[in-house]
């Protein structure tokens, strides 16, 4: 659901304006948007494989950080030598391609041709701590390395929103 003023906070957040915004899929504690779901095809058609897409810079930065510490070349490592968590990942991807079909038929669009990337490197590496995250954060309990990075996180939200009400240009016609 989009609330008023959340397609304004994410372009705030993001520096430009979103595009195929379907849904905010996930709130920071502050109450802004930290992930939203969006159409699998741009307005064009275009397609955007990235269903659950994470636009809080303060979680970005945060997970920026964590990507920094080497802790993915220690996930790509267990990914190879643990079988169940191979089967749980390849879930995760699964899940993120069940979605986004899913959306496109929601939306009536063409889905994304078998064989498209779903995110962050699934099914098998992984590549992309916020996209991981995303997914963790719009679908919790899904993705178990998107849920791992999510607890080595600091609090990114404590010291109060990533985007001011001074920096939300509000439209009282805004429905999303």
């Amino acid at each position: 659901m989009i609330e008023a003023g959340d397609t304004a906070a994410v372009a705030a957040q993001l520096g430009r304006e979103p595009r195929g915004v379907r849904a905010v899929a996930s709130r920071c504690p502050c109450g802004r948007p930290a992930v939203i779901e969006t159409a699998p095809r741009l307005p064009d058609g275009t397609p955007f494989p990235t269903l659950f897409y994470l636009t809080c810079p303060k979680a970005a930065s945060a997970i920026g950080t964590l990507e920094g510490s080497g802790i993915m070349r220690d996930m790509q490592a267990r990914l190879a030598e643990d079988p169940s968590l191979r089967t749980e990942y390849a879930a995760a991807h699964e899940d993120y391609l069940r979605r986004r079909d899913e959306a496109a038929h929601e939306d009536g669009v063409e889905p994304l041709p078998a064989g498209t990337q779903s995110a962050g490197g699934m099914p098998e590496r992984v590549k992309c701590l916020h996209a991981l995250i995303a997914h963790e954060l719009a679908v919790p309990g899904a993705n178990p390395f998107g849920r791992e990075a999510l607890e080595a996180l600091p609090e990114w939200w404590r010291n109060g929103p990533c985007v001011q009400p001074g920096d939300v240009p509000t439209d009282p016609e805004e429905d999303a």
